[in-house]
C-alpha cells in the first residue's frame, strides 16, 4: 500500500513569508518610462471620457431633460508629429498649454493612483515599525522612508508654520529631472506639472492609512527640477 503524501508538503513557503515576501528589485529609471507612459495613456482616456460626458449631456439638452449649457470656445492651433520627454508618442498637439479644466480630469486620476499606491505602500513599510507620535513623526517618515524607498533619495528640506501646513522641498524631484520642451524652459515646468500629481496623491494616501489625513497636498513646480509638495493638515 503507497504511503500517504504528507500535507506539511502542499504548503512549500510559510504564513510569515507570504505576508512580508521577498523584495524584487528593478532598473531604477523604469518609475519614469512608467510614469511617461502612464500620463500619455491616461490623457487619452480622459479625453475620451470626458468627450463621452459632453455628448451625453448635449443628447440630454436636445431632449429637454437638462438646461442647454453656454458655449465657450478655445482657439487651438496643431503640430503635427510633435515629440519631447515629456510623452513617448505624441500626435497633433495644441500649441498652447492645455487649459486646467482639460487637464482637471487627467489630475484626478493620477491623484486616485497615487492615493492607492501611497496607502498600500505605507502599510508595507510600517510592518515592523511602532505607530507614529504625532503628524510631524508621520511627516517625518513620508520624508525619510518613503521618498528612499521611491527615488533612493530624502526629501531636502521640510518646513512648517507649526499650524497644520508643511512644506516638503526636493530640489532634484527624479520624475522632472528630464523634462524639456522645444518651446523653452517656462513651457517645459507648465508640462512638469502633471508629473508631480501621483507623487502628491502618494503623500495624501500615505499620511490617511496613517491616520493623519490631509485636507490637501499640493505640489509646485517654479523652476526645473525643483518641486515642492504644501500639504495642508485638516482642522481637527
Amino acid at each position: 500500500m503507497a504511503s500517504r503524501a504528507s500535507t506539511s508538503s502542499a504548503i512549500p513557503t510559510t504564513l510569515a513569508s507570504l505576508a512580508d515576501p521577498p523584495t524584487k528589485q528593478i532598473d531604477g529609471t523604469a518609475y519614469e518610462y512608467f510614469l511617461i507612459e502612464m500620463v500619455a495613456t491616461l490623457r487619452e482616456s480622459a479625453a475620451f471620457a470626458t468627450a463621452r460626458t459632453k455628448e451625453v449631456e448635449k443628447e440630454m439638452a436636445e431632449a429637454g431633460l437638462v438646461p442647454v449649457p453656454t458655449p465657450t470656445t478655445v482657439k487651438k492651433e496643431s503640430i503635427a508629429g510633435a515629440r519631447d520627454s515629456t510623452t513617448s508618442l505624441q500626435l497633433s498637439r495644441p500649441k498652447s498649454t492645455i487649459v486646467d479644466e482639460e487637464e482637471e480630469p487627467l489630475r484626478a486620476r493620477l491623484e486616485n493612483i497615487g492615493i492607492h499606491v501611497g496607502g498600500n505602500f505605507s502599510e508595507r513599510l510600517c510592518v515592523s515599525r511602532p505607530p507614529f507620535n504625532d503628524t510631524l513623526d508621520a511627516i517625518k517618515f513620508v520624508c525619510k522612508d518613503v521618498w528612499n524607498s521611491m527615488f533612493n533619495k530624502q526629501i531636502d528640506n521640510l518646513r512648517t508654520n507649526h499650524r497644520g501646513v508643511y512644506v516638503l522641498q526636493d530640489n532634484t524631484f527624479k520624475p522632472i529631472q528630464r523634462v524639456s520642451s522645444h518651446l523653452g524652459r517656462a513651457d517645459a515646468v507648465k508640462k512638469a506639472k502633471i508629473y508631480s500629481v501621483l507623487a502628491a496623491g502618494i503623500i495624501q494616501g500615505t499620511l490617511s492609512r496613517l491616520g493623519y489625513p490631509p485636507s490637501s497636498v499640493t505640489p509646485e513646480i517654479s523652476s526645473l527640477p525643483n518641486c515642492t509638495f504644501q500639504v495642508r493638515m485638516a482642522k481637527s
